[in-house]
C-alpha cells in the first residue's frame, strides 16, 4: 500500500447565473499507509466534495492527486467507498453482495468463496449470509457494506457518513468494527462524520475544516482510535484529554456556524 497525497486541490463549481462557488481551495494533504483520519467541519466546507475527488467520482478545478506514484484521474479498485446508505443490490443476498466485485474481476469460484466466508465471519454475518439485504437492519446492511468494500481489497477505504443513519448503540458498534477492521487489515481509511465524538474516536489524525471555501482549518494527532481498538468506547470517553478536545472542537465548529448564518444575515 501506498502514501496518499492530495496536493493544493481546488474544486470550483460555476453557477448558471454566471456565479461560482469555491467550494474547496488549496486543500494538501500527505496520508500515510495504514493511517486512519477522519474529517468534520460545518455543512458546506467541502467534506464530500473532497471525498467524491479521492474517489475519482469529480475532477479538482486545480491540483493533483497521487496514491503512490499513480495520479488518480477517476475511480479505480484501488479505492473503495463506502456510503452513508449501502448502496447495495437490495433484491441480492448478503453473499452475492460481498462477492460481486471479486466476480466482475472473473476470480475463480472457490477464492471468491473463501474470501467471502471469511469477510462475513469479520462482521459477524456468516448466519445472514443467504439473507436478501432488504431483509436486514440498517446496522446490518452497513456490515454488508464494509464487506463488500473490503472484498476488492482496496488501499484505501473512503467512508461517508458511514454511521449516520443508525441508532446510537448500533453506531457504537460499528465504530469498534471500524477500529477492528482498521488494525486487522492495516487500510488507510478516511472517514467524513458530523460527530465530534465519532470523529475523535475514529480518527489518529482528525481535520477540522472551515466553510466559504473549504479549506482546512485545524488538524489534532489523537491517542483515542488506538485506545479504542478492544476498548470499551465509554472508558475511552473518560480518558484524559479526550473531553477537553471534544469541547475545543465544538466551540470552534459553533463560532464557524455563527459566522455562517452572521455572513447570510448581512447578505439579505
Amino acid at each position: 500500500m501506498d502514501e496518499l497525497s492530495i496536493n493544493n486541490i481546488s474544486m470550483r463549481f460555476d453557477l448558471p447565473d454566471g456565479g461560482h462557488v469555491q467550494a474547496l481551495e488549496d486543500v494538501s494533504i500527505n496520508l500515510k499507509s495504514g493511517e486512519i483520519m477522519s474529517i468534520l467541519g460545518p455543512s458546506g466546507c467541502g467534506k464530500t466534495t473532497l471525498l467524491n475527488i479521492l474517489a475519482g467520482f469529480l475532477a479538482p478545478t486545480t491540483g493533483e492527486i497521487y496514491l503512490g506514484e499513480n495520479q488518480i484521474k477517476g475511480p479505480g479498485p484501488d479505492r473503495g467507498m463506502v456510503f452513508q446508505q449501502g448502496a447495495l443490490f437490495e433484491w441480492m443476498s448478503v453473499r452475492k453482495n460481498v462477492e460481486f466485485g471479486p466476480r466482475m474481476k472473473n476470480m475463480p469460484e472457490q477464492q471468491r468463496n473463501t474470501i467471502v466466508e471469511s469477510l462475513l465471519k469479520v462482521v459477524g454475518l456468516k448466519d445472514f449470509k443467504d439473507k436478501a439485504v432488504y431483509e436486514l437492519s440498517g446496522g446490518m446492511q452497513q456490515r454488508v457494506a464494509l464487506a463488500r468494500c473490503l472484498a476488492n481489497d482496496p488501499d484505501v477505504i473512503l467512508m461517508d457518513e458511514p454511521l449516520g443513519a443508525l441508532d446510537a448503540l448500533t453506531r457504537e458498534k460499528m465504530q469498534g468494527l471500524i477500529l477492528k477492521l482498521w488494525k486487522e487489515t492495516g487500510k488507510t481509511i478516511i472517514l467524513i462524520t458530523h460527530s465530534v465524538e465519532e470523529a475523535l474516536l475514529l480518527g489518529e489524525r482528525l481535520l477540522v475544516m472551515a466553510p466559504r471555501p473549504g479549506r482546512i482549518h485545524k488538524e489534532y494527532r489523537l491517542p483515542f482510535a488506538e485506545r479504542a481498538v478492544g476498548m470499551d468506547m465509554r472508558e475511552v470517553k473518560k480518558s484524559e484529554g479526550f473531553a477537553e478536545t471534544r469541547e475545543e472542537i465544538l466551540s470552534m465548529i459553533w463560532d464557524m456556524e455563527e459566522e455562517i448564518m452572521g455572513m447570510s444575515g448581512d447578505a439579505k
